[in-house]
């Protein structure tokens, strides 16, 4: 799993799994879902993030190894 954020387009990007990206739906305005061969997501990406989210607080919990 990745997170990143991207200051300079104010971009939110969290990426469930790397995997091969067949579909981008809009789930809104400002929010794309990638989807895999098999109908998962694999990552989510959130614009205009830090209005909608606490992009300057990142917890983990329950990480596995």
């Amino acid at each position: 799993m990745k997170v990143q954020y991207f200051k300079d387009t104010d971009t939110l990007y969290l990426e469930f799994k790397n995997s091969n990206i067949i579909d981008t739906r809009d789930l809104d305005e400002n929010t794309l879902l990638e989807i895999d061969d098999n109908g998962d997501i694999c990552a989510i990406t959130l614009e205009h993030a830090s209005e909608r989210t606490d992009v300057n607080h990142l917890t983990t919990e329950g990480i596995a190894v």
